[in-house]
């Protein structure tokens, strides 16, 4: 391990444009996700750090002023003169872009964030911030205002330890939001510390009082425990963490009796969502082992077909996390490992432990073969089911439900459709749409609760394939997101208890079987006002009782009359009021579904729509206090 960090090492690439002109380029969004993402860059350093053996402790502080602190006690960003730029090695990380450890020889082995890339880009986007650095037996400081360094680097007094702290606040001219989300946080830190086996992550919220601290000796093993921990689970939980010639994997994975199944991949610490070479070598081994070992066992007779890989993956729970000098990335956004020579490694390693570990475990591995072959004999149920319902038209496309009320153009692109609850909502809605571009398709009574159903159960309920019909991109192994009829999907539902039910319902079943469609941006909530307030002739629309309260005090004349109607359904709305309010797309308000974090996404999926009553009745107590609106 080179323990040498020095100036030297700090290579430039190219200078700091645009940044503060065009965020969007290098934070994403300039919204909550964005602002985020300033802290993340920050961490991520700090990860760095500890993923080449000189971190052992991050603390991360929301202050009450507007500022997060994030201190490390690594080696310390280096101070002395950079060559090239003239400046402070400091100063060259905190103001140019592309400069850091992580581009020349020397600096990180193996590195997740861009360090240099993300601090300059961090301080560009902050009204203010101070770098703090201990090392050398000195404590150094400088101060920077939207990228620009406001003085000299300066020594401020003596130290006996080493470290960097970056405290900083976010240009609210920048930014749609400055306020920090402590959950959003410290689930991000938590899962960092799974990933970083041995280090200590505090998060600090001084605003309420809040504080978390993680530490994981067991790795990614403590992780699959927290993801399964609200289900029931079928085998014990496997771990391996080898070093290859090629770097470094770490897996670990635990079956459990849901019909589903969770796997997450990284590379370096980064979350990998579309997987990639690392998920391609986990998945071939599984499979191949799994059917090796039950045949060797004649568990999987001569005359048996091989269990396939769909089979050996319901109900698992896994983890993938691969360490590498030199990631390759498909695109941008790093959704996709593409270094060849990881799948190789991941797959040798995970098969030869996965052999082990079913020899020496042979109750857990007979309960995992049980679980694979009755999933097997549901697949071919559920074929038996879905060529059923394809040979008499339906899922195709060919034959469209006599429900939809479908739209003239053939565009997928400027083409929506409106999932409504009942035949009352329904018919409102196929009377005030705009009949060129949105499709109407009414739901009867409340869905299939996918989360604790097969395919073959839920192939067999009218409502989901008259759903499935409509969409024309089929599901499961003859899902094609090419085929989908609409690029606007809205579900829209009465403002009550039932109303939130059946969404919920939808929701798990995008979530769990059209998940793409969540992925391109094309499922939306549709926000149907609460209340409408008339007096005289005016008339306005509230979507809340806030909102209803504000109208009132500042928008109608409360000394006369004013009539407020509450809507229970939308089948109580007039067509013109419903297209006015809800679907008129110069008016209306629609929420878009995205999956910003699939692991917290899963879980309370899971939670809410699972079998298992313990873990909804303690989600709705710790939340009953944040319901509004709610009707009984």
């Amino acid at each position: 391990m080179n323990q040498s960090y020095s100036a030297d090492q700090i290579t430039v690439l190219e200078g700091l444009k645009a940044v503060r002109k065009r965020p969007g380029m290098y934070i994403g969004t300039t919204d909550l996700k964005g602002l985020h993402h300033m802290c993340w860059e920050i961490i991520d350093n700090s990860i760095d750090e500890a993923l080449a053996g000189f971190c052992t402790q991050v603390d991360i502080v929301i202050q009450e002023d507007g500022y997060v602190a994030v201190h490390d006690n690594g080696r310390g960003i280096p101070v002395g003169k950079h060559s090239k730029t003239g400046k402070s090695a400091l100063e060259t990380v905190l103001t140019v872009l592309h400069a850091g450890g992580k581009f020349g020889d020397g600096g990180y082995k193996v590195s997740g964030g861009l360090h240099g890339v993300g601090v300059s880009v961090v301080n560009a986007l902050s009204d203010h911030l101070v770098a703090e650095v201990h090392r050398d037996g000195k404590v150094y400081k400088q101060e920077y205002s939207k990228g620009d360094a406001k003085g000299e680097l300066e020594i401020i007094g003596d130290s006996n330890r080493t470290g960097t702290t970056i405290k900083f606040k976010p240009d609210p001219s920048i930014f749609e939001t400055v306020v920090f989300d402590y959950s959003i946080m410290k689930n991000r830190i938590r899962q960092q510390a799974y990933l970083t086996k041995g280090i200590t992550i505090t998060i600090t919220d001084q605003r309420d009082k809040q504080r978390a601290k993680f530490y994981f000796e067991g790795g990614l093993s403590s992780y699959v425990l927290h993801i399964n921990q609200d289900k029931k689970a079928v085998s014990g939980v496997f771990y391996l963490d080898k070093e290859t010639d090629v770097g470094q994997v770490e897996i670990s994975l635990q079956y459990t009796q849901s019909f589903q199944e969770t796997a997450f991949s990284f590379a370096n610490n980064i979350h990998t969502p579309e997987g990639g070479t690392h998920m391609t070598g986990f998945k071939s081994a599984l499979t191949r082992t799994i059917n090796t070992y039950a045949r060797e066992k004649g568990i999987l007779k001569e005359k048996d077909n091989n269990l396939s890989s769909d089979d050996v993956r319901e109900g698992l729970t896994a983890v993938i996390s691969v360490k590498l000098a030199d990631p390759q990335f498909e695109g941008q956004t790093k959704n996709k490992l593409s270094n060849a020579e990881m799948r190789s490694a991941v797959e040798s390693t995970f098969a030869e432990e996965l052999m082990y570990f079913l020899q020496e475990n042979p109750k857990d591995a007979k309960e995992i073969i049980a679980k694979c072959n009755l999933a097997a004999r549901a697949r071919l149920a559920a074929r038996a089911a879905r060529e059923s319902v394809i040979r008499k038209g339906a899922l195709e496309g060919l034959t469209l439900p006599g429900k939809l009320a479908d739209c003239s153009t053939k565009d997928p692109a400027r083409s929506e459709l409106f999932i409504v609850e009942g035949d009352s909502a329904g018919g409102s809605a196929k009377q005030g749409r705009d009949r060129k571009t949105q499709a109407i398709l009414p739901l009867r009574g409340k869905v299939l609760n996918v989360e604790q159903a097969r395919l073959d159960k839920i192939l067999a309920n009218n409502e989901i394939r008259s759903l499935i019909t409509a969409l024309g991109v089929g599901i499961q192994d003859s899902f094609n997101i090419e085929k989908i009829r609409y690029h606007k999907i809205v579900i829209m539902t009465d403002a009550d208890v039932d109303g939130a039910h059946i969404c919920t319902l939808l929701l798990t079943l995008f979530f769990r079987y059209l998940k793409p469609i969540i992925e391109h941006g094309y499922l939306y909530l549709a926000k149907p006002p609460l209340y409408k307030m008339s007096q005289g002739k005016k008339s306005v629309y509230a979507f809340s009782d806030e909102e209803k309260a504000h109208f009132i005090e500042h928008d109608l004349d409360t000394n006369k009359k004013i009539n407020v109607q509450r809507y229970k359904g939308l089948g109580e709305m007039n067509p013109d009021q419903l297209w006015e309010t809800t679907m008129d797309p110069t008016t209306r308000t629609l929420d878009k579904i995205t999956i910003d974090d699939a692991e917290r996404a899963d879980l309370v999926f899971e939670t809410l729509m699972g079998s298992d009553v313990l873990p909804r009745k303690k989600f709705i107590q710790a939340h009953a206090k944040d319901v509004k609106n709610l009707d009984i």
